[in-house]
């Protein structure tokens, strides 16, 4: 069986080089550019993630949710925040979201007001997913996008994010894996106390990839103009890195549920977090920056 564990840097190294991503992103609309040509009319502006969020899994988060108006969101690994922030406004939700970055977090908060979401609405925080000090069961739905792949341990970081949901809360994460192999989903789910309760296959995510990164590779100049040497270097190796393997990929929507018969802690989902917002938040994962 295949380990959970990733090589990553330490945390601090991680936070940094997430931090100086964001930070150079800031500074230009290049980026954003190049992912709006990749995606196209699939291409959410407001949002504006790193990542292979489109209009469609927009759509199948806000429907394998199936949230109720104040009930508590968590972001994981939300990067400058855009999916949680528009999933909170559409559905009427309260919002955490914590990332590894502080940058990215500090990026996040400002955003708030151009959802038209107060902080006692929004709170974000800097964590790690695979200790977000925050408490059992807060929460009633959980996204992940593109985040997982950040965790030095998958199955601890999926452990840690089930025992923040109330029974019968659920937790959306995408997952990328090879076509010819067996996915370990079920047994994560198992081993976190959670039901897998489906599985939304996202053909068209590879090739919005392939797309993505020959455009980096294709506009390189311009990169290094905007982003800098080094910057620009990550992306083309990551480009150069994943673009082979794209054609086996295969890439889901997983929804994970906490059985609705465990029992509760009376009044926790309940009660807004304290936010814990630091100047700044993080880069890419299974891939991705957010």
């Amino acid at each position: 069986m295949k380990s959970d564990t990733t090589t990553s840097p330490p945390g601090g190294q991680r936070s940094a080089q997430y931090d100086d991503f964001h930070a150079a992103r800031a500074r230009t609309t290049v980026v954003a550019r190049l992912y709006a040509r990749a995606m196209g009319e699939d291409y959410p502006v407001e949002v504006a993630a790193s990542s292979s969020c489109d209009w469609s899994l927009l759509g199948l988060m806000t429907a394998r949710l199936r949230m109720q108006p104040g009930q508590l969101l968590i972001d994981a690994g939300c990067g400058t925040g855009g999916i949680g922030l528009w999933l909170a406004r559409a559905l009427a939700l309260r919002l955490e979201g914590f990332d590894l970055s502080p940058v990215a977090v500090a990026q996040a908060a400002h955003r708030r007001p151009q959802f038209g979401l107060p902080a006692e609405r929004a709170a974000f925080r800097v964590a790690e997913l695979e200790k977000t000090g925050l408490p059992d069961r807060c929460a009633h739905g959980i996204v992940c996008v593109d985040a997982l792949g950040c965790a030095t341990n998958r199955g601890t970081a999926v452990r840690e994010l089930a025992r923040l949901l109330v029974p019968g809360g659920r937790l959306l994460l995408t997952r990328a894996a090879r076509r010819d192999a067996e996915p370990t989903w079920s047994e994560q789910a198992e081993a976190a106390g959670l039901t897998v309760e489906a599985v939304d296959e996202r053909p068209a995510e590879p090739a919005m990839w392939d797309r993505l990164y020959r455009l980096w590779i294709a506009h390189a100049d311009d990169l290094r103009r905007e982003l800098g040497e080094v910057q620009t270097q990550r992306m083309l190796h990551e480009a150069h890195q994943v673009l082979p393997r794209l054609p086996g990929r295969r890439a889901v929507l997983l929804t994970l549920r906490r059985p609705a018969d465990a029992p509760a802690v009376s009044g926790t989902a309940d009660t807004m977090l304290t936010p814990v917002c630091r100047r700044g938040d993080r880069p890419p994962s299974e891939r991705t920056p957010r």
